[in-house]
């Protein structure tokens, strides 16, 4: 029996359909391959510095990320660079830490410049930046440490090459509200 035109029409659409749709792969590889690689660019744009429960960080409005670099970290009984200990509170009587380092000055300065020595040590070279700014530290307190620790601290920076020194703090949250001028 013959087919009406009609029927063949019909069986060429059922057959172009039938076989389903192609997925073009190379386009999708493409797109995929374009977000990898924005991942692992932007992956290292989230910067965060340690977080110890014990300090409390001061409040600013600083919009800087940190960056990495040589830390040092001042706490109640101990100081650290880089996670080790370069002082430690001495075991008699529950003095505030801040009379502690200002007692023992001495001897916490003399351990903490004979670690910055070790740490500008094991890296040798140093950038165009460095060499103009000096080698990058950032200093972790509380906001309750005296500024003259801190003031001996960041001089022990400046006497080992460490000049491009950052403080860690919270960043504050800008209010929306604008103060206009009532009338």
């Amino acid at each position: 029996m013959k087919q009406s035109s009609r029927a063949k029409r019909r069986e060429r659409h059922h057959k172009r359909f039938k076989a389903g749709s192609k997925l073009n792969l190379v386009a999708l590889m493409d797109i995929f391959t374009i977000l990898v690689f924005f991942l692992i660019v932007n992956q290292s744009e989230v910067r965060v510095l340690q977080n110890i429960e014990s300090i409390n960080l001061p409040v600013s409005i600083a919009e800087e990320l940190p960056v990495e670099n040589v830390v040092i970290t001042v706490l109640d009984d101990t100081v650290l660079v880089q996670e080790r200990a370069v002082w430690q509170k001495s075991v008699s009587g529950n003095e505030l830490a801040s009379e502690d380092l200002s007692q023992e000055s001495g001897e916490f300065i003399a351990a903490l410049t004979a670690e910055l020595n070790y740490q500008a040590s094991k890296r040798v070279e140093l950038t165009e930046m460095e060499l103009e700014k000096g080698r990058a530290v950032t200093i972790i307190g509380d906001s309750s440490i005296p500024y003259t620790i801190l003031k001996q601290i960041m001089a022990a920076c400046a006497d080992t090459g460490f000049r491009n020194i950052s403080l860690a703090v919270e960043q504050k949250v800008q209010s929306s509200v604008n103060i206009g001028s009532g009338g």
